[in-house]
């Protein structure tokens, strides 16, 4: 989950735009690992350059292996396309919030609907219940991998440090995030710890990278280092620092680094 600190109305400003994103940023061998590869599903290694755009029109233009794009706004078709350019696709889907904008929203019961999470239409689910929710992420799963996407960025994976609404424990939220990785693993698709730190050490094993917002803000870089140490890339990225207050650090924790603005339209600046 993006930290919630724009205005909804700044935010929806910037959701109203995109820009053109530069080009540049080392494409690299295309994020590959073949330890991963020989499990049945992808595994991105630290360093691999990398674009995330969440809203706008999506640009392909960015010279990178790896794009990470929504799951329910693209079709077969684009990743198909950016597969033929040689990139590796990542599937952002929510999957510790309930979002009222999505086409399945209704399939969730307002039992399981919890306290807002800061962003505008979403709230926290209450991941204890996966009798209820294990189904719905699986149909979100099967969408990722059906449409061709080679790994998922589920999000907003630390209820149980936020106010949600209900009495989540570091336990309830260690079951689901292994839940959800082994229904990623079940698909065949690579997946992705969303921020979590303070569970990383028991949950590295569990997942083939890393996205993680504003470490460097926070000086939190290090607590990835699990990560890079069992050769699993960190897909880092900041949005209110200037490169050259994270990016010499993040070259040495060898961290995939770049300045995103808070929309995540297609503007990026890579370190």
């Amino acid at each position: 989950m993006r930290r919630p600190v724009l205005p909804t109305a700044l935010l929806l400003l910037l959701l109203a735009g995109c820009t053109s994103a530069p080009g540049g940023g080392d494409d690299g061998d295309g994020g590959g690992d073949s330890a991963g590869e020989a499990a049945g599903h992808w595994r991105p290694t630290p360093g691999t350059a990398w674009q995330w755009q969440l809203s706008g029109r999506l640009d392909t233009s960015v010279d990178v292996p790896v794009y990470d794009i929504d799951g329910f706004d693209h079709g077969k078709a684009t990743v198909a396309g950016l597969h033929e350019d040689g990139r590796k696709v990542i599937c952002y889907v929510s999957t510790g919030a309930w979002e009222d904008f999505r086409p399945d929203a209704d399939e969730f019961p307002a039992a399981v609907l919890g306290k807002g999470n800061g962003w505008e239409g979403e709230r926290w689910l209450d991941i204890r219940a996966t009798d209820v929710l294990e189904p719905l992420m699986a149909e979100r799963l099967d969408m990722c991998r059906d449409k061709g996407f080679d790994a998922v960025e589920p999000d907003n994976m630390d209820g149980y440090k936020n106010e949600t609404g209900f009495p989540l424990t570091g336990d309830d939220q260690l079951r689901y995030n292994r839940l959800i990785a082994k229904l990623a693993h079940d698909r065949g698709m690579a997946v992705g710890l969303k921020n979590d730190l303070d569970q990383i050490p028991d949950l590295a094993d569990d997942f083939d990278f890393a996205v993680n917002e504003q470490c460097a803000q926070y000086g939190e870089c290090a607590d990835n280092q699990p990560f890079i140490d069992a050769d699993k890339a960190v897909f880092h990225v900041e949005y209110e620092l200037p490169t050259e207050r994270f990016c010499a650090d993040s070259r040495e924790l060898r961290l995939s680094s770049m300045l995103k603005k808070y929309a995540l339209d297609a503007w990026q600046e890579a370190c």
